[in-house]
Parts: structure tokens; sequence; C-alpha cells
């Protein structure tokens, strides 16, 4: 069945279906899984390493209530706040970036969405980097008018990001303030308008491996180029503090399982794999993913940068 599902991806491009991907993990190894949707992964990406970059542009005090998430305002998490980040250090970060080749750049903010004012201020700071250039831009600020796109597209920027995070029906579970079908209304108006779509999620939040797994397919028939997929790490103060981490063997597994779901896809490392062995990071890396999220994430340390590349390098990887 493998060999089957292998060949359909990699000569016709046609995804697994949900079930099919079920019954593969019933059937092969980690390895088998790993080294077959490496071959699905070589196929349609190729060996570029697909790297990105953003910066936490507005923090905490988030209306909404997602039970994963340390900016929420009514988890008690310490997180720092503030409504805009300095220009200067959004300039500086995004040189540094620059300089270690990330391909892409994006401010991301906390809350449902952004104000006109903020938006307004936000743009300036796109226009300043577009003049710089060398790295795609990228917004990722909630849910968004078709006018607020287009306040992003003429500043510069070409990539929107809206993480669906889960399953349909696990996504109820974890927040109700705002909906799978607000996040895809987002991106339907940003892909019709343009622009490149990043779409992924969470895993490790209770969910089910089929959950995941339509994550991956509904992110992709959403017109997802790029789906990033985070790895929870659960934070004191939220609803998920005390969740069980999922093992390095099941994340392994569930990557391989979803470059069978989106076979020409980026999959992209997001955060949270900052607490994986290298082992397994290159394992993974080498078994379906083809992108990674360098430096520092939204509210947490990411893993340091030269020694990624490095990492990336070694596993024979192309920036």
């Amino acid at each position: 069945m493998i060999t089957k599902l292998t060949d359909r991806a990699i000569n016709e491009g046609q995804p697994a279906t949900i079930e099919e991907a079920l019954e593969l993990d019933k059937l092969y190894s980690t390895d088998e899984l790993a080294a077959a949707a490496d071959k699905i992964r070589i196929k349609w990406c190729g060996d570029k390493i697909h790297t990105c970059s953003i910066v936490n542009a507005r923090s905490g005090r988030c209306s909404e209530d997602c039970k994963w998430c340390a900016q929420a305002g009514r988890h008690n998490t310490g997180v720092k706040e503030y409504e805009y980040i300095p220009h200067d250090e959004v300039m500086r970060s995004f040189a540094t970036n620059k300089k270690y080749g990330s391909g892409c750049f994006s401010m991301v903010t906390s809350g449902r969405k952004v104000g006109p004012h903020e938006m307004a201020n936000f743009c300036r700071t796109y226009k300043e980097l577009t003049k710089e250039g060398g790295i795609e831009l990228c917004a990722s600020m909630g849910l968004l008018s078709r006018e607020q796109l287009q306040q992003l597209w003429d500043a510069g920027v070409r990539k929107y990001h809206c993480n669906l995070e889960s399953s349909r029906s696990h996504f109820e579970k974890l927040c109700t303030t705002h909906t799978i079908e607000d996040k895809l209304q987002t991106i339907r108006t940003a892909k019709d308008m343009g622009f490149s779509i990043c779409c992924g999620g969470i895993i490790g939040m209770g969910e089910s491996l089929r959950d995941r797994l339509e994550l991956a397919a509904m992110a992709r028939e959403a017109g997802a180029e790029s789906i990033p997929v985070n790895i929870l790490q659960p934070i004191k103060g939220t609803p998920l503090e005390n969740v069980e981490p999922i093992s390095e063997e099941e994340i392994t597994r569930s990557v391989a399982l979803m470059r069978f779901i989106a076979p020409k896809c980026t999959l992209h490392f997001a955060g949270g794999r900052a607490r994986l062995s290298r082992e397994t990071t290159s394992k993974i890396l080498r078994g379906g993913m083809n992108g990674a999220l360098i430096g520092d994430m939204l509210t947490t340390v990411g893993n340091n940068v030269e020694d990624d590349l490095n990492m990336f390098e070694s596993i024979g990887y192309k920036k």
C-alpha cells in the first residue's frame, strides 16, 4: 500500500485521503513512513530548505479565549504586553534575519484583528521593509477585512498567515470566541487578492491523528502553499498547561503522514521544536518536512540560528 500511495503522490501529485493515511499509520514503521514521505518531498519540493522568521509586533491583552495561547487576556501567564513594537526593533530584526538568509519575514500581532491606527503604523514599517528588499514579506494579523488586506498589499506584503490550528471538531473544544469559518473567510479573501497563503496549526493539544490529518487537508484545500506545524509547548497559566507532551516518534509519524496528505506544500517546522533531539529533528526534516521557522518564536525562545543552518546543511539541504 505504501508503495502505491507514494508512487501516486510522486507521479500524479495526488494526495492520500484521510482514511488511506490512517491505514498507513496502522501498517508501517516510523522509518518506512519517513522514507516514503521524503521521496514525495524531494519530488515536489527539492532540497531547498524554506526558512522564515517572525517578530512579535503586538503582544498580550488578546480578547480571544484560545486555550493554548499565552497572550489571551483571560489567562494569567505573565506574558509581556505592548501595543506596537518599536519601528527600529523591527528593522534590526529584519536585518539580522536577512543576514542569515531567511526567505520570509513576518510581523505577528496578538488579538482578533488590527485597528485602523495600528494598521497604519504597521504598514509604514512594511513600506520601509519593502525598500530594504531581499526577503518576502508576510503578515499574521488575525481576521482582517479586504480593505485591511489591501493596505498590507499596497505596503509590499505578499504572503498572509492565518493558522487554522486544528480540525473543525477539535478547534471547537479549544476556542469559543471565533470559528474555523472566520479564519477561512480571511484566507479566502487574501487568496483571492493574490496573497500566497500560509496556514497550519498546533499538534499536541489533545487531538487525534485524524484531527492532525484533517488540519493538513483543510489547509491544502484552502490553498496553502505553506503549512506550519507547531508542537505545543504547555505554558503555565493556560488551560493546556498540564497537557502531556506528545512523543518524538508520534511527531515524526504525524509529519510523514501529513506529507502524504499535502504532497506539494511546504511543511514548516514552527514553534516547539526546541524540545526535540537533534536526531529527531534531522529525521523529520528527511521525513516530509522541508521548512523551518528560525530565530525566536512569539512568546518562547527558538533555536540558535547558526546551529540550525549548520544542521540543515549537514543533512543535505540548501538555502
